[in-house]
């Protein structure tokens, strides 16, 4: 199928499949006649995948690092995000009926509790699914990582948050450089080195390029970098992925 037919039947657009092959989460094979992409029934069932597991809230730098793990099983796969599903259709459930009583509380047809009026809402929980692939398929750093930031004392993660920020502060310093100048991989190397000597996140060489696209693919990690300057997010992908390619 050409990439049009693909957009159409995954109700995603062009753009985005040109975005997947670029960062090589589905990289398509190309026809030796027009270089147009063509999509097989394997890059087919590795974008449903994709797809399943965007729906269950993961990032697309941790899909990447799901199905490369040596350890990846789609019938696992198919078990987790089914699971995780069958937990939103429960939580969408009460949450509709926590408004449907709201809705007749307002008109005095019901009195509800304060309790009740919040029903449903947790916005304090983080995705039991994303730990459990993690466990079932492999992602070492991101499993260590968060295990270790976890156990800390607040002054401990107060601590890390300080040399973070300054480590930061000083690769905003030279986003304006080349991202493959020397010095701003040099810059690079210290980030490296400071990640996983310092604070002991364990990244391999491939995982650190990927955290790097994560910068500029998940608004959360763009706007909270931003702050140190327009540009820094782009510049550190960039950066850091050369690195990556040449160490």
């Amino acid at each position: 199928m050409n990439i049009k037919e693909v957009a159409k039947l995954a109700g995603i657009s062009v753009r985005t499949l040109h975005h997947y092959d670029k960062i090589g989460l589905l990289v398509p094979t190309r026809n030796v006649w027009n270089d147009y992409r063509d999509y097989s029934d394997d890059d087919l069932d590795k974008l449903q995948q994709i797809c399943f597991f965007k729906a269950c809230g993961f990032p697309l730098t941790e899909i990447q690092h799901l199905l490369e793990s040596s350890n990846f099983d789609k019938n696992q796969a198919f078990e987790l995000q089914r699971n995780y599903l069958l937990h939103e259709k429960d939580r969408i459930t009460t949450l509709l009926d926590t408004l449907e009583r709201s809705m007749q509380d307002m008109k005095g047809s019901l009195t509800m509790t304060q309790a009740e009026k919040f029903k449903g809402f947790d916005f304090t929980k983080e995705n039991p699914y994303e730990k459990e692939a993690i466990k079932r398929f492999g992602t070492k750093a991101v499993a260590q990582t968060k295990e270790k930031i976890d156990s800390l004392s607040n002054d401990g993660k107060q601590k890390i948050s300080d040399q973070m920020n300054q480590l930061f502060r000083d690769l905003a310093n030279l986003k304006d450089e080349n991202p493959t100048a020397t010095i701003a991989q040099a810059g690079i190397a210290n980030m490296y080195h400071t990640f996983n000597d310092t604070l002991g996140y364990h990244y391999t060489l491939e995982a650190f390029a990927g955290l790097g696209q994560l910068y500029v693919q998940d608004e959360r990690f763009t706007e909270n970098l931003r702050q140190y300057g327009d540009g820094f997010p782009e510049f550190l992908a960039a950066a850091m992925t050369y690195y990556a390619q040449k160490t």
